[in-house]
């Protein structure tokens, strides 16, 4: 997650909020009041007050650490709870031609591992996707500049911190980049201009670059072929669990690996939402093939999925093919023989993608979003993309109140052409809505206990064409304004 530096200066300690005593018993109609105004109250005004009244318990010195989820050991921050819709890091094995170490450069107080490394074979092909935020950071500047010069051929190295964006940093942001790839390669023995950088963590805050280039010893001589989940810790920051995927595709008859890493749990949206991803294979791709796999395929994966509807300044999606598999080189991106390679090289980044909506910040619901019948995918995607980023409907997921309304509204605010009259929405296989109208099959029990499933699918026809688009998100809940009200990454 990218944050902005927190001002200078002491505030004012919040005076905890007072408690009226009252012996007497509400009467029934009162009861019944309360009940209503309790259900027509926004769950996320609901989040808001619970957060403010935990930071007025922590102002006036009072402990609330009794309500907190136990800490999660590999989160990227101390104190935070495993996401309930983690799923374990997968076994990765060595990819040929690549080399990983980590190391603690000491971007956090903490402590823990923010540095990483990672070498390539002579000859490695490149090819990247960026923010297309307009305040992007140094390291995406330098990535973007660099890929440009070379084509994206012969790149050797890669390093990331976490802790410091060098986002809105200026010259002196750029200098402390340039500065870290010049060290890395003196010391791997490549160009300036060979060397990847990605950051994430507080925006404003230039990079210190000696605590990467001091750390370069020690992290390079620690370099080998297996340390993929060490990579995925490394580069955590509000994440919960490290985030990794891998599978084998057959070129031409000779097996190549694909794996990657993932960090991202807030400030995801699509256009595009990788935060950060590095995907390495072991086949032998021209870059300019690359470049359109990854342009392509991050349409359908990173740009189909939501958290909070924030871009970053600094998502990164780089992806390198060492050619040390042995199978043939292939400089076409429709060459036959890439077919299974392109399905599994699908496959992992919509893994990785779908483990950044799982580790939503305060994320306890997964909903798969699909909109049906829209005038082009593109129309389809944005009334999903809506729907999916509706705080009203979010905190609803999260009060597991299968409230269709809501996302009806969403529907219309889109601005993209919908047939009112034609309008249905499903969640699972269970009709809300049908042909403009409440369904006749309408059943709140059956649909109240659907939606208490940490996983579940949403689904709307708009009854215009037949354009169609899936977008994942998940829940808006307490958690994530309590994240974001009371720490700064």
């Amino acid at each position: 997650m990218t944050k902005t530096p927190k001002a200078s200066g002491k505030k004012a300690a919040a005076k905890a909020p007072e408690t009226a005593s009252n012996p007497v018993a509400p009467n029934p109609v009162e009861r019944a009041g309360a009940a209503i105004e309790r259900a027509l109250v926004d769950p996320l005004t609901s989040a808001l007050k619970r957060a403010g009244l935990r930071r007025a318990q922590k102002s006036a010195g009072e402990d609330v650490s009794a309500s907190a989820k136990p800490a999660a050991t590999g989160a990227g921050k101390p104190g935070l709870a495993i996401s309930p819709l983690a799923v374990p890091f997968p076994l990765i094995p060595p990819i040929r031609g690549v080399e990983i170490a980590t190391g603690r450069a000491g971007f956090y107080k903490h402590e823990r591992e923010d540095l990483l490394l990672m070498r390539f074979a002579e000859g490695t092909s490149a090819a990247g996707v960026f923010t297309r935020h307009g305040v992007g950071s140094a390291p995406v500047d330098w990535c973007k500049r660099q890929l440009a010069a070379s084509g994206g051929a012969d790149v050797r190295a890669l390093v990331v911190n976490a802790g410091c964006a060098n986002s809105f940093t200026g010259k002196p942001g750029a200098d402390a980049v340039r500065r870290v790839a010049t060290a890395v390669g003196k010391r791997l023995d490549c160009r300036q201009r060979d060397v990847m950088m990605a950051s994430t963590g507080v925006i404003g805050v230039i990079l210190d670059d000696s605590k990467i280039t001091a750390r370069l010893p020690e992290v390079e001589s620690r370099l080998t072929a297996d340390a993929w989940a060490q990579a995925g810790r490394a580069i955590m920051t509000t994440d919960t669990f490290p985030k990794g995927a891998y599978a084998t595709a057959v070129i031409d008859g000779v097996e190549v690996k694909i794996a990657g890493i993932a960090k991202g749990s807030g400030m995801i949206a699509p256009d595009m939402a990788t935060m950060l991803a590095f995907v390495a294979t072991d086949a032998a791709i021209a870059p300019a093939a690359l470049q359109t796999l990854v342009s392509l395929y991050t349409r359908t994966t990173f740009n189909c999925v939501t958290v909070d509807g924030d871009r970053s300044t600094n998502d990164t999606l780089l992806l390198f093919a060492t050619g040390q598999s042995g199978a043939p080189r292939i400089s076409r991106p429709g060459d036959k023989r890439l077919a299974d390679f392109r399905d599994k090289l699908e496959h992992v980044l919509l893994d990785l993608a779908l483990q950044l909506v799982r580790d939503g910040e305060g994320a306890t619901k997964f909903v798969k979003i699909t909109v049906n019948g829209a005038e082009s995918p593109a129309s389809a995607r944005k009334i999903a993309r809506t729907i999916a980023e509706s705080p009203l409907v979010k905190t609803a997921f999260a009060g597991e109140d299968a409230n269709w309304g809501r996302i009806v509204m969403a529907v219309g605010r889109a601005d993209e052409p919908v047939a009112r009259e034609r309008i249905s929405v499903k969640f699972g296989d269970l009709y809300a809505a049908r042909d403009g109208l409440v369904s006749p099959e309408y059943d709140e029990a059956k649909m109240s206990a659907y939606v208490k499933n940490q996983e579940f699918e949403v689904s709307v026809d708009v009854g215009v064409g037949k354009g169609s688009a899936t977008v994942w998100t998940c829940d808006l809940t307490k958690q994530y304004v309590a994240i974001n009200g009371d720490y700064r990454s």
